[in-house]
């Protein structure tokens, strides 16, 4: 029998790596700017077209390449970060395996220049699905260019996969920012579609942050700092009041590389227990400087899982750490009772040098005068008055005698006159016909039994209707807002608003101006009140995170249906019976009655027959 197993070629096997390391465009960038940083670039500009899809471009300023490291690098398992084994143990580099460059060099169009500053010419080389196009030398500035062009232009499938050009883009940012916000001392520049879309000079770790999430954000901030053997802690977290639906701004770095950790997410969640509504997300970026022998990298080929020896001692460390911040901020009650938080010393004035009162004093004052009359000065200044002579008292009673007199000769009715409109037979005692169950279920009797409806789901199913009602047939009413309503977020979700103005605007929302960072509101819906605003917006950005339908019609139902649920009674909400009954008539006016925006189902009947069974043993 002949032999049936063969090696693969050379580019089949990278295509098949490629899968791994490179599954949209947004991992491109993420190995380019990890490899610029490592190349110690102290500028690193970003440049996007169509999402990534038509052209990925990392400038960078870094030591550059030689000839022969400039065609090595596409090999596979080619790499200058390690030489062996034991030196994933000792890792101070992004990037270890050697597998980033030919992966994207088998998927894609790279063009590559590069220049270390000695030499006088740099190197140009072009690849086409990893075979070499063309190398020549070129006159070029020190350090490297990688542009990466028609991602996936040999495997049709997987570009067919991509999503969105809105959603690969928020992709891309978010890969943008991580890289950015680890390496502060680096100036990152983003562009996209020829437009700026990030400039962050070089700064600090708190500069950094406010830069790319908003001005807005520096006041949000309270500072983290814990040294110990195991783990060096600094960073910010977010005020309670500031915490988001969404985990958007939730950040851990180890050594200068962002990782997902759900176990210290749970720390830093422990050390918010109690200060939190429920559901809600605090912000926090948090750097652990650990020793590199005592954590394990190389577990994934995104590298954002690490390996800790002891999470034990870290989820301790970050707990009491946060906690520690929480309570030294005022941020966390403190359970002293008898303790007057009048008489604390607010932060800014701890260091302060007391100030002596300034006091005036009248000198030529004498109270032992005779005519003990204040001083001129004084006297000039004041409109002093003597008081005029009171009338005696005896004057009070002038006149009493004859009023009193015709008070005797009025006359009054003997009884009061009292009348109905209707005769008492013809009124009829009310009856009530709902009945609500545990702020939860409305119960209302029909002719084969009764009707429990759920009230929050029935509430959804309304809201939902009227929602797309106003947005695709009838022009929606909004109230206008005596003073415009300014709220804060970041670039991307100011970003998203703007996609989504038109579509708001016609569920009754007024927007006046949208800014870089903030967008200002003068108008909202009927059924929305202004303490709302802020959290259906917030949902709305947090269900669209995965970016937003093509077609108007999902669009619109996808607004509705966020809009619903943040704005449907909740459970264990008291209802009167005005409103019961209200709710009862509107949910059986709906065109699907049956079932809310989330296709579950709103209400059930019971029979007398159904309850006569449940008596009988």
């Amino acid at each position: 029998m002949s032999s049936i197993i063969q090696l693969l070629p050379d580019h089949v096997a990278n295509q098949i790596a490629a899968g791994e390391v490179v599954q949209r465009p947004a991992s491109v960038v993420k190995e380019l700017l990890e490899n610029a940083v490592d190349a110690k670039a102290t500028d690193i500009k970003l440049i996007i077209k169509d999402a990534g899809k038509s052209l990925v471009q990392v400038i960078d300023n870094g030591l550059g390449m030689s000839v022969t490291d400039s065609r090595l690098c596409f090999e596979r398992h080619a790499t200058s970060k390690i030489r062996q084994a034991e030196d994933l143990f000792s890792l101070h580099t992004k990037g270890f395996r050697g597998e980033a460059l030919a992966s994207i060099a088998a998927i894609a169009h790279v063009e590559m220049k590069t220049k270390q500053e000695q030499e006088e010419l740099g190197i140009h080389i072009i690849i086409e699905g990893s075979k070499f196009v063309s190398q020549e030398p070129a006159v070029l500035p020190k350090g490297t260019s990688f542009a990466v062009k028609n991602l996936f232009f040999n495997i049709p499938a997987r570009r067919n996969f991509l999503k969105s050009e809105t959603v690969e883009q928020r992709h891309i940012v978010d890969e943008f920012q991580r890289v950015a916000m680890a390496h502060p001392n680096i100036h990152f520049t983003m562009y996209h579609n020829g437009s700026e879309m990030f400039n962050l000079p070089i700064s600090n770790f708190r500069q950094r942050i406010v830069n790319i999430f908003s001005g807005k954000t520096n006041e949000k901030l309270v500072p983290v700092k814990e040294d110990t053997e195991i783990v060096n802690l600094q960073g910010f977290i977010g005020k309670p009041e500031f915490s988001k639906k969404n985990r958007g701004e939730q950040f851990f770095f180890v050594n200068n590389r962002f990782i997902k950790s759900g176990y210290l997410h749970h720390a830093v969640m422990a050390a918010y227990e109690g200060l939190l509504k429920d559901g809600a997300q605090p912000s926090y970026f948090l750097y652990l400087d650990v020793p590199p022998h005592t954590i394990d990298i190389n577990i994934h080929p995104t590298k954002t899982e690490i390996k800790f020896d002891d999470e034990h001692a870290l989820y301790a460390i970050l707990r009491s750490a946060i906690k520690h911040s929480l309570g030294q901020f005022n941020v966390a009650p403190v359970l002293d009772f008898d303790r007057d938080p009048n008489l604390d010393t607010p932060y800014q004035y701890q260091n302060k040098e007391a100030e002596y009162p300034t006091i005036q004093v009248d000198r030529s004052y004498n109270p032992f005068s005779e005519d003990k009359q204040p001083s001129k000065s004084f006297a000039s200044s004041s409109n002093y008055k003597k008081p005029e002579a009171q009338p005696s008292w005896e004057s009070l009673y002038v006149g009493l005698k004859q009023a009193g007199q015709e008070i005797a000769e009025m006359t009054f009715e003997n009884e009061a006159v009292t009348s109905s409109l209707f005769e008492e037979n013809e009124i009829e005692q009310e009856v009530k016909r709902t009945y609500q169950i545990h702020k939860k279920y409305i119960v209302s009797p029909i002719k084969s039994g009764m009707v429990i409806i759920n009230q929050k789901r029935a509430h959804e199913r309304v809201l939902y209707e009227e929602f797309l009602t106003s947005m695709t047939v009838k022009q929606a009413s909004s109230q206008q807002l005596l003073f415009p309503l300014q709220l804060f977020y970041s670039s991307d979700e100011v970003a998203l608003l703007a996609e989504l103005k038109t579509s708001l605007e016609n569920t009754g929302f007024v927007f006046e101006a949208i800014e870089d960072d903030n967008v200002l509101i003068s108008g909202l819906p009927v059924n929305v009140t202004e303490s709302e605003i802020s959290i259906v917006l917030e949902e709305l950005l947090s269900d669209l995170q995965d970016g937003i339908p093509d077609n108007s019609f999902s669009q619109n139902d996808t607004i509705a249906k966020s809009m619903a649920r943040s704005l449907a009674i909740k459970t264990g909400t008291y209802l009167t019976e005005k409103e019961q009954e209200n709710l009862v008539h509107n949910l059986f006016a709906c065109k699907e009655p049956n079932v809310s925006p989330f296709q579950k189902p709103t209400f059930i009947t019971m029979s007398v027959e159904d309850l006569d069974k449940k008596f009988s043993l």
